[in-house]
């Protein structure tokens, strides 16, 4: 299907953009709060209009106005005691705190802390509600519950996740963030099922608490945010005074989320962004092509990313459908030596966190795949080394004698993990050379990773191509990505395709490994060319035998113009 940039409503480049109101940076629901003097705050909880947490680093237990960012230290006299915090909670007028393997309480009116339990591991995260005390362990691999009255334990839930993890409970529901999976779990508090799971916009939650607005009535979800920043210090003392350091960086912000139980997914919080991808003419060597149709894919409609508009930049181009993907074709009638050219694309996307959940026993009885989508997605069409002995025989070792569709394709990526470490090339190798090298690159894991699971029955494809650089609060400047990224698609017959990252999740050497990516994608990936090629070149005679990488270099920038409404 070709259509003509002329007819395209969202090809007129002399058009105005339809116009998108933002909410202020300044409303509670969209507000980060940034608590003055304090290093990394562990623990998040709500008290009266104010916000209570601690600060590991100083071991300053804080009162936090979430309208000022007003830090107020309510222990000055007993910092020592709360060095090195990891969880924080508040039951009526008891402070609750974890440090290494104790959990202890105190009050205002006496913050000496009075020992509760101790567990055999560090003890990270602490809720409390009525009798119980939740008392998260990533060591042991559980959350612990115990009676508040006698200190026993009761019972124990299986974490959700793999990381340190900080509790909350509201209701009926224990509400869990994770540091290394960048995920907020809501769980039932009676049975330890996890109802759903939401991406976090930034990485390293360290918190996590309700509050209430006492005037507004309004409840907001709060995630406390514990890691560091790299920036480049100025040191006048220095030969060269330009120098990279790294200064801790914590603050608060809400948490957005919307779950569709019918589809499966719970959407978190999302952004406006503008994403350009300009191409410049810069040939190695002088060549005159005549004919030439350059095609270059657009960002796609999804669940999770919306298209509001796209526009030319640099010249015209026509609009075709390639497998229900858009694409942008840009006709030459002759390329002369020493042209010179930018053109390219520039598209509004709204893009948000996107988290699907699937359990082993909802795809235990999924119908066969079609014969269209084998003959599609089962084949080797993009030199995957599908036939050599090497792949073949990592192919059944990576899932053994198991049929479960999702455990077949977890325990693929997780074979994948185990042999491959994350290195940049400047090329790409078939899977069996990247698998017996032992490194590869993102493509290389998405090729190993598509080999594999195919040669298995399930049905993969590729998507791509960029990523936003990730500090969501640089709003309004234009930012960079340091290199493209590929991830991949797997099919799930009777629903759809669902998202897996390429290597972005093998984090921890020899595992267990975080599934925040696995069936999920946060807020900064541009999702476009799914299945098909991102860019390529087409003369009347197929006679060109130069790449792209030989005719021209590509600019591409992002800008986060502010983020989205809460999603609905």
């Amino acid at each position: 299907m070709l259509l003509d940039s002329t007819q395209s409503e969202q090809l007129k480049p002399n058009s105005p953009p339809e116009p998108i109101a933002l909410p202020s940076r300044f409303s509670p629901q969209h507000r980060t709060i940034r608590p003055i003097g304090v290093y990394a705050l562990h623990g998040l909880a709500a008290m009266g209009d104010d916000l209570i947490a601690v600060d590991a680093v100083r071991g300053y237990l804080v009162k936090v106005d979430p309208t000022s960012d007003n830090t107020t230290v309510l222990n000055p006299h007993n910092v020592q005691d709360f060095l090195d915090a990891a969880g924080l909670a508040v039951w009526e007028d008891t402070i609750w705190f974890t440090r290494d393997h104790d959990v202890f309480s105190c009050t205002l009116a006496d913050p000496t802390p009075k020992h509760f339990a101790t567990l055999p591991y560090p003890a990270d995260g602490v809720a409390v509600w009525q009798s119980t005390v939740y008392v998260a362990c990533q060591k042991s691999g559980y959350i612990l519950i115990f009676d508040r009255r006698t200190g026993q334990q009761i019972t124990r839930f299986a974490a959700p996740g793999v990381g340190a993890e900080n509790l909350s409970v509201r209701d009926e529901e224990l509400w869990v963030c994770d540091r290394t999976e960048q995920t907020v779990y809501c769980m039932d508090r009676a049975t330890g099922e996890v109802n759903f799971s939401i991406l976090t916009p930034f990485d390293s939650p360290s918190g996590i608490a309700f509050y209430t607005d006492s005037q507004t009535q309004e409840t907001i979800l709060y995630v406390a945010y514990a890691g560091e920043e790299a920036y480049i210090r100025d040191d006048p003392n220095s030969e060269d005074p330009y120098q990279l350091s790294f200064r801790d960086r914590t603050f608060i912000h809400p948490l957005h989320f919307h779950v569709d139980k019918d589809k499966h997914y719970a959407l978190s919080n999302g952004y406006l962004i503008e994403m350009s991808y300009i191409e410049e003419l810069l040939p190695l060597e002088e060549v005159q092509v005549n004919g030439l149709e350059w095609r270059i894919a657009l960002p796609a409609d999804t669940p999770r990313q919306t298209v509001k508009r796209v526009e030319p930049i640099g010249m015209p181009f026509q609009e075709e459908i390639q497998e229900g993907q858009r694409v942008a074709v840009f006709k030459f009638d002759s390329l002369q030596p020493d042209e010179g050219r930018l053109f390219g694309w520039k598209a509004l996307l709204e893009v948000r966190g996107i988290k699907y959940r699937f359990t082993f026993d909802d795809v235990d009885r999924t119908p066969a795949l079609s014969a269209e989508f084998q003959s599609r997605y089962l084949v080797d069409d993009d030199e995957l080394a599908m036939d050599t002995p090497v792949i073949q025989a990592a192919a059944q070792e990576a899932i053994g004698t198991e049929t479960n569709l999702l455990r077949k394709i977890l325990k693929v990526r997780n074979y994948v993990y185990d042999r491959l470490s994350y290195g940049i090339k400047p090329h790409i190798d078939t899977p069996d050379v990247a698998l017996e090298r032992g490194v590869g690159s993102c493509g290389e894991y998405v090729g190993l990773l598509l080999a594999l699971a195919r040669i298995n029955g399930i049905a993969c494809r590729t998507v791509g191509r960029y990523k936003c650089p990730q500090p969501a609060d640089r709003q309004g400047v234009p930012l960079q990505p340091d290199f493209n990224h590929v991830w991949l698609e797997f099919y799930v017959p009777g629903f759809g395709w669902l998202p897996m990252e390429s290597n972005v999740d093998d984090v921890i050497e020899g595992g267990p490994y975080p599934t925040r990516f696995f069936m999920g994608l946060p807020w900064y990936h541009a999702e476009i060319a799914k299945g098909i090629p991102f860019e390529t070149l087409k003369t009347p005679d197929a006679s060109f035998d130069l790449s792209i990488g030989d005719l021209a270099i590509n600019h591409i920038r992002f800008t986060i113009l502010g983020e989205l409404p809460p999603p609905t």
